[in-house]
């Protein structure tokens, strides 16, 4: 067996504390004294998440002595001089139960490398073998692992070791271990595996026939073969939860239980498809954003904020991809997809940031907004995910308008892919919207302007107008009321009296948000505020939207809210619910050149 120049051991040391004991082995440590250090950021989430504060104590040896070793600054340490092999060791407390850093206890351990592996600096294109290693105990012996990490002398879905070329591969293949589900089918001939982790009544069969047509389908999309030789879906199921993160050969995913699919249902529930699109996302990042890359990731600089104004192109077009990708191989109904971008619409609609900040702005600024939302962002920030995904629609109409249909967001996708994926080139700054300029033959820097680096609203009504689809604007109903369909009041002789403000579901009546131009806001109601009674009659936060909804649009009532210990008191004079909640239609007096053109991009061919 060859020694690999890094060698690192992972231990589920003591799973009811929810700690890894981590080592480093370095064969050939830098002779004026080894740097090590930990990434604060993770590759897909854009937030300095400063994972070296889960590091509880480290030490490092050398021939059997303790050397000295200094922490330089907050993720970065300093080892003495030594001969021959330099030993890191260390204790990671693993409590965050995400995709994206690392959770241990008796019942499953999964992590992410950036959140658990320090880094040999200068050393960081060396090849690396990792021994990963189940906890003690008779407990645990029905344990295996899940990862897309190559095996090095490893038996399937074993504890064992693993190899990656460099630290970049390393970090970039998260670990799972416990007693998970596991079911497996193939796509376009490469392997792919589901572990769900957590209990569950999914029905795996057809979990795994659907995730088949979507993976077929991408890799069809972007070309053959593949890029990835075996993609692992990592899932934890647990009671309220969703959430994503790609990575090369695999994605880390966080469900709610209900969200899978269970035996019998004969339709797929709106939980289930929701479900698939996250998957679906995921599963297109293995092209946008895993190696169709922004230059400014090219390569990720861990240590720091990495800046670009295009994500809203890399999640926001990838947004886009994932519903689509499930109308395109049936998952969903050409209804169910036009409900679903007109909840995108309502989404982005009832947050006055859009029209505060470009998505060029939000991608740039995502690590101190976007992905540190406070009370005030829906007033503040523009959500580059759901805006960017409208925009992206918004391109693929464009460019099928200008070309007759010939050409399509489907080609600038696939031309990325050429220029940029396959090669390992980074897209500079500008470099989509020169790409979409080439394949249309025309100049759209307006559109560009206007849909990436203004703040307006985009022109989707006239859009969609051409492609056969109308654009409808109403009032919420309520607060669940999330859009996609007319509503049951359509003759409603008077408007709905609402807050303006986002109101906790749960116990009291606490504001989250206080929205702009609205009645709270106006009244003096601030995010925070717990109202306990209107107009003297005690209210909580399950029956506030319907108490107010009781009064008339003008009516002043007041409203009596604790501010930290303090009792206050406000008039509030109500305002109409505001027209931002969309439904799309087919248009009924359509011809068949409409219809043509819509199948073209609603179609089940690339």
């Amino acid at each position: 067996m060859t020694t690999p120049s890094i060698l690192y051991r992972i231990t589920p040391r003591n799973p009811g504390a929810h700690l890894f004991e981590v080592s480093c082995v370095i064969a050939s440590p830098d002779s004026a004294g080894q740097k090590i250090s930990l990434p604060t950021w993770i590759p897909g989430s854009y937030m300095i998440r400063e994972f070296a504060r889960n590091i509880v104590w480290l030490k490092a040896n050398a021939n059997d002595q303790e050397i000295a070793v200094e922490k330089i600054d907050k993720a970065t340490w300093s080892c003495a001089p030594v001969d021959g092999p330099l030993t890191i060791t260390y204790e990671v407390y693993a409590w965050d139960l995400s995709v994206r850093a690392a959770h241990l206890d008796d019942t499953h351990g999964f992590f992410n490398g950036p959140s658990v592996f320090v880094m040999a600096v200068g050393q960081e294109n060396e090849p690396i073998e990792v021994e990963i290693l189940p906890p003690n105990g008779d407990r645990y012996s029905d344990w295996r692992v899940a990862t897309a990490l190559r095996p090095a002398h490893a038996p399937p879905y074993g504890f064992g070791r693993y190899k990656a070329d460099n630290y970049d591969e390393l970090i970039d293949h998260p670990v799972e271990m416990g007693t998970f589900s596991l079911a497996s089918f193939e796509a376009c001939g490469v392997p792919h595996d589901i572990a769900i982790t957590g209990r569950h009544q999914a029905d795996l069969k057809k979990l795994t026939e659907d995730l088949k047509a979507i993976c077929e389908y991408q890799i069809k999309f972007f070309g053959e073969p593949a890029p990835m030789d075996r993609y692992v879906f990592l899932t934890m199921a647990v009671g309220e939860g969703y959430g994503g993160l790609e990575h090369r050969a695999s994605t880390a995913l966080i469900c709610s239980r209900d969200d899978l699919p269970r035996a019998n249902e004969k339709e797929r529930s709106d939980k289930y498809r929701g479900f698939l699109g996250l998957a679906s996302h995921e599963y297109f990042h293995t092209w946008n954003v895993k190696r169709i890359k922004p230059a400014a990731f090219m390569p990720y600089d861990l240590t720091k904020e990495n800046y670009t104004r295009q994500l809203w192109a890399f999640e926001g077009i990838t947004s886009y991809y994932d519903d689509l990708t499930l109308l395109r191989t049936g998952l969903i109904d050409r209804e169910q997809y036009l409900t679903l971008i007109a909840e995108t619409i309502t989404r982005v609609l009832r947050g006055s940031g859009r029209l505060k900040q470009s998505i060029a702005d939000s991608s740039f600024d995502a690590w101190i907004k976007y992905y540190r939302q406070d009370e005030n962002a829906p007033n503040s920030v523009a959500n580059y995910y759901a805006k960017g995904s409208l925009a992206a629609l918004a391109l693929d109409l464009t460019i099928r308008a200008h070309t007759e249909g010939t050409k399509s967001l489907d080609d600038v996708m696939r031309t990325l892919w050429e220029r940029h994926g396959r090669l390992g080139v980074g897209v500079p700054e500008g470099g989509i919207e020169t790409i979409a300029e080439e394949i249309v033959g025309k100049n759209l820097s307006a559109f560009f302007e206007l849909t990436v680096y203004g703040v307006d609203d985009l022109p989707l009504k006239e859009l969609l107008a051409q492609f056969g689809i109308d654009f409808f604007l109403r009032p919420a109903e309520g607060s669940a009321d999330a859009g996609g369909k007319p509503g049951a009041k359509k003759n409603a002789s008077s408007a709905r009296a609402v807050l303006g403000a986002k109101v906790s579901s749960n116990g009291d009546a606490r504001l989250v948000h206080v929205y702009d131009n609205g009645a709270a806001q106006a009244a003096g109601l601030s995010a925070g505020d717990v109202i306990i009674a209107v107009d003297g009659l005690k209210v909580g936060g399950a029956g506030l939207d319907a108490r107010i909804a009781s009064y008339s649009v003008g009516e002043t009532v007041k409203a009596h809210a604790f501010r930290r210990d303090e009792l206050m008191e406000f008039n509030v004079t109500l305002k109409p619910a505001p027209e931002d909640t969309c439904y799309l239609a087919i248009a009924s007096n359509e011809d068949a050149t409409f219809t043509a053109k819509r199948e073209a991009w609603f179609g089940r061919k690339n």
